[in-house]
Parts: structure tokens; C-alpha cells; sequence
């Protein structure tokens, strides 16, 4: 819940003219800035999405905002079931999956989100937690998770300064991409994401992990310089 109206026009333009990067870049933007984002990204090579959607086509839902809405906008991606989301809103993986299906319904792509706080993780339950919330989804989406996306974001390492080692975030991708093969072939090619205090500093040593595909970059997206550097560790990953 980050930006307004004169600040994403330095940002979002910035982002545009110093791109470079050899993957896919989308901008996750407020509801309300969703407008702002097309008329400044139309054209160019940064895509753009929302944060979360509603799992109602239409109706008497005040406050939600649907995929029709969402695609009104012309979104390509959303993020469905981020920590806050499932902190603060109460989300269970059953309703992340219930999203992430209507966002493939309606066209979307979703950025499925899983992770585990810091008491499940000293408690050794990581393999189970994270594992968990993804076979919520996969069951539900079946043969069609192979056309989304799964961002690891360890609650503990969010917001904090604190950052799973490489090796660390390696072994919960390396989890995640043997239980999507476990799906399909094409499952197992499912863009595999790190979002855990993603910084230029520290971006290249995750980006060269075998299973690590990109970022779901947070704090550090808000600074033009820093998320570039970040866009520049991944375009010289072992697969740009």
C-alpha cells in the first residue's frame, strides 16, 4: 500500500527508459493506480497487475474488485494469497486457491504466494507449511497450474532486512519444483519466484540458484535505482 499519482509517474517512467532486463517485468500496482499504469506502461516492455482479486465474477461484494475489472485495465498478472494478505485478511490456502483459479479463468496470471513464519521454520515445518499451501492450489487447478506462477516468500524474511541464505531459499525451490513436476512436465516449468527482502546487494546469488527464475521484489521496487540493479542481476543470470 505504497505510492500516488505524482510519485509513480518518476517511478514507472524510470523503469521504463533503464529496463533491460532479459525476463519479464510487471509492475503490481493499488487498485487505484491501475488506470496510471496502463497509460504509462502501454507500449513498453513492463507488463503490469494488481495485488489481489476477488473470487466473485460480479454482485454485492463492496470493496472487491473482480478479474473483469482487473482485466478492464488491461492486467496481465496478480498476486494472489501474499503473507499480508493471509496475516491480516485471514486467507487459507483454500480461498488463495479459489483466486488463483478465477484469475486463470478470467485471463490472468496468477503469482501464487507460499511461505512459512519464523516459529514454523524453527519448528522444522517449512517442507510442511509451504508444501501445504501449494497443494491446495495444484489440487484445485490441476493441469492448469502450468500457467502460473509460485513466489516463495518466507514471512520471517519480509520487511525484516532479514534474507533466507541462498541455500536456504534453493532447498524450498527445489521442493516446490519437485512436487509441480509431480503435476506435469509443463507444471514443472512454472516460473519460481523469491520474495523475501530482495535487494540489488544480495539478488545476483539468488538469481544463480538453479531453481530460482526471478523476484517478487517488495520495498526495494519502490526506488527506481535499486529495482533496476535487481532487473540487471537477473538479466545476467545463467538463463539471460
Amino acid at each position: 500500500m505504497n505510492g500516488g499519482s505524482a510519485a509513480n509517474v518518476g517511478l514507472l517512467r524510470a523503469l521504463i527508459e533503464g529496463t533491460e532486463c532479459g525476463g519479464q517485468v510487471v509492475v503490481c500496482v493499488p487498485f487505484p493506480y491501475l488506470h496510471q499504469a496502463r497509460e504509462l506502461l502501454s507500449g513498453s516492455r513492463v507488463a503490469w497487475g494488481a495485488q489481489d482479486v476477488s473470487v466473485h465474477r460480479q454482485g454485492a461484494f463492496t470493496g472487491d474488485v473482480s478479474v473483469a475489472m482487473l482485466r478492464d485495465f488491461s492486467c496481465s498478472y496478480v498476486i494472489v494469497g501474499h503473507s499480508e494478505r493471509r496475516q491480516y485478511h485471514g486467507e487459507s490456502s483454500e480461498l488463495v486457491a479459489q483466486k488463483a483459479e478465477a484469475a486463470l479463468g478470467g485471463g490472468l496470471i496468477p503469482v501464487i504466494c507460499v511461505g512459512e513464519t519464523l516459529l514454523e521454520r524453527e519448528a522444522n515445518r517449512t517442507a510442511e507449511v509451504v508444501l501445504a499451501q501449494l497443494d491446495a492450489v495444484v489440487e484445485r487447478l490441476g493441469g492448469d497450474t502450468c500457467r502460473a506462477a509460485v513466489a516463495y516468500e518466507p514471512v520471517w524474511a519480509i520487511g525484516t532486512g532479514r534474507t533466507a541464505s541462498p541455500e536456504q531459499a534453493q532447498d524450498v525451490h527445489r521442493m516446490l519444483r519437485e512436487r509441480l513436476g509431480r503435476v506435469s512436465e509443463a507444471a514443472r516449468d512454472v516460473p519460481l519466484l523469491y520474495g523475501g527482502s530482495v535487494k540489488a546487494d544480495n539478488a545476483g546469488k539468488l538469481f544463480a540458484c538453479a531453481d530460482i527464475d526471478g523476484g517478487l521484489v517488495g520495498g526495494a521496487a519502490l526506488n527506481a535505482v535499486e529495482f533496476l540493479a535487481i532487473c540487471g542481476e537477473l538479466a545476467m543470470g545463467p538463463e539471460a
